[in-house]
């Protein structure tokens, strides 16, 4: 009887942990892709909301991802496109894997939009996303490392990089071909070219590169053909390791303002040569190492469109050329 007893014991034990193993398998099993879309808009904001959107395959509005203590995409793997995507204020997330089946980002002002993620040093799991119907935005990412996870995006409006305090390049948007947006290049510390934006052949609205101290040179925009927006227009500012703007050399016209500002190492402007119309106003000065005559120079290039046409050159490297006040001679 005793001998029974110990087998049936032994018995129940087995099949106990048989039970246990089958149970944990099945929290790991795939999610079904078989809800379609969530038609409305969605935040997350705890790792349990990640869940709620499980087996969905589109979201209709805007999926804002804005939670502290998440650390896990992974259950939004069905997702295939949103209206607008926003990845914000995440401060444990280091990656987004889970969106890697996304496409688009498709409604009229949809963004993808990424800033204040403390910890993400990656966008990897953006790797199947093609188009944005608005604009790129990656601002305040301070441990994002590189944007490779992007090499597949071919569309987009515009696009604004700005404090990416370790961000060395922008080789991830080498698929990029065409904007009609504006593109800003803004204050990020460890950025030395623009190589990655060397496929764009297209005019863009305002094109603003400012205060990037390690930016070495703007060789990647020579495929832009001009500036066509109504409110900036090209500025090149702040800038301390920049030397020439051999770049631009595909602009052909600006429409509003031409202003060249306080880039300390800046001795040459002729990538700006083939430049034949500015709309408003051509503002160049504080560029230490820059000869007037190199202004003066450009200056005699250019017809003026706008009816209110400003030029202003002046503390730059005094030469011959001085102007006397703010103009050429």
């Amino acid at each position: 009887m005793r001998y029974l007893l110990l087998m049936v014991s032994a018995t129940v034990l087995v099949f106990g942990g048989c039970s246990d193993d089958t149970d944990g398998a099945e929290d790991n099993d795939p999610v079904e892709c078989n809800r379609g879309e969530y038609d409305d808009s969605f935040t997350i904001e705890t790792q349990s909301d990640v869940a709620t959107l499980a087996g969905y395959t589109s979201i209709s509005g805007h999926l804002t991802i804005r939670c502290s203590s998440c650390t896990d995409l992974s259950e939004l793997v069905c997702l295939t496109s949103v209206g607008g995507l926003f990845i914000e204020e995440n401060d444990a997330l280091t990656d987004l894997d889970g969106l890697g089946d996304i496409t688009s980002v498709e409604s009229y002002l949809g963004k993808l939009y990424i800033s204040s993620n403390a910890a993400l040093t990656n966008l990897d799991g953006l790797s199947g996303l093609t188009s944005v119907a608005w604009s790129l935005e990656i601002e305040n990412n301070p441990a994002l490392t590189n944007l490779d996870g992007l090499s597949t995006l071919t569309s987009v409006s515009g696009v604004v990089i700005k404090d990416n305090a370790v961000l060395t390049n922008l080789d991830g948007l080498s698929a990029l071909t065409s904007m009609d947006g504006d593109l800003e290049i803004i204050r990020n510390s460890a950025l030395t070219d623009l190589d990655g934006l060397s496929a764009l052949t297209s005019a863009v609205w305002d094109l603003l590169i400012y205060s990037n101290p390690a930016l070495t040179n703007i060789d990647g925009l020579s495929g832009i053909t001009s500036v066509d927006g109504d409110l900036w227009g090209l500025g090149i500012r702040n800038n301390n390791a920049l030397t020439d703007l051999d770049g631009l050399s595909g602009i052909t016209s600006v429409s509003t303002a031409l202003v060249i500002y306080n880039n300390d190492v800046l001795t040459d402007i002729d990538g700006l040569s083939g430049i034949t119309s500015v709309g408003s106003g051509v503002l160049v000065y504080w560029n230490q190492v820059l000869p007037d005559c190199e202004v003066c120079d450009l200056l005699d290039q250019f017809s003026t469109t706008g009816p209110y046409y400003v030029i202003d050159v002046h503390d730059n490297l005094d030469d011959e050329c001085t102007p006397v006040p703010g103009n050429c001679p």
